[in-house]
This record gives structure tokens, C-alpha cells and sequence, in this order.
């Protein structure tokens, strides 16, 4: 099964820019749906952004749409979250995760899931 592994999470001013980067063990592009999930402590998981499988659709929570965006490196088998005027609201550990088939927006429609990368942004 394909392994994903972000990296890129660190520490940030409110207002800063961050870039994430979710890098797979094999091909992904026209096989695997991609989505940025994050959990904040006490939360519940909560969806972020997602990315078809050839990259023709993108999806993102009311909360990140405008500020964040999603794309997906072929040649390097890799799928990115460019972050925006980040908020500390958006502090929360960042997962990578992919699924053989269409987007959702779901945690549990997603099979495949890296470790997550801390992201904080400070006030």
C-alpha cells in the first residue's frame, strides 16, 4: 500500500505563509483522490482540502477557501497545501491522506494516512 509522509509544518506568526508537502511512495496522480486533514487538540478531526485524482477538482472547508490551496506534483509523487494568512485558529496537526477512487470529505472514506506534521501559528 503507498506510504505518505508530510512534511513542512513548523512555526509561524499570524499572517505568514507555510507550504506543506505530502510525499508518496508511489504514483499517485490518476489513481489516488488527495486530501489535508487536520486535528487540533480536544477537536475532532476536521477536513481541510482535497485534490482528484488528475487534479481537474478542488475542494476546501468554508474555513481555509481563500487562503489555502492544494496541488499536486507528478513528477515528484507529491501533493502540497499552500497556507495563507494563517490564523491561530489553524494550529492543529496537519494529515496527508489518499483514496483509490473519487473525492470525499470524510475522514473515514480515506485509507492511506502519513504521520501529520505540527503546524502552530502564533498570535
Amino acid at each position: 500500500q503507498v506510504q505518505l509522509v508530510e512534511s513542512g509544518g513548523g512555526l509561524v506568526q499570524a499572517g505568514d505563509s507555510l507550504r506543506l508537502s505530502c510525499a508518496a511512495s508511489e504514483r499517485t496522480f490518476g489513481i489516488y483522490a488527495m486530501a489535508w486533514f487536520r486535528q487540533a487538540p480536544g477537536k475532532e478531526r476536521e477536513f481541510v482540502a482535497a485534490i482528484s485524482w488528475k487534479g481537474g477538482n478542488l475542494y476546501y472547508a468554508d474555513s481555509v477557501k481563500g487562503r489555502f490551496a492544494i496541488s499536486r506534483d507528478d513528477a515528484k509523487n507529491t501533493v502540497d497545501l499552500q497556507m495563507n494568512s494563517l490564523k491561530p485558529e489553524d494550529t492543529a496537526v496537519y494529515y496527508c491522506a489518499a483514496n483509490k477512487g473519487p473525492v470525499w470529505m470524510k475522514d473515514y472514506e480515506y485509507a492511506y494516512w502519513g504521520q501529520g506534521t505540527q503546524v502552530t501559528v502564533s498570535s
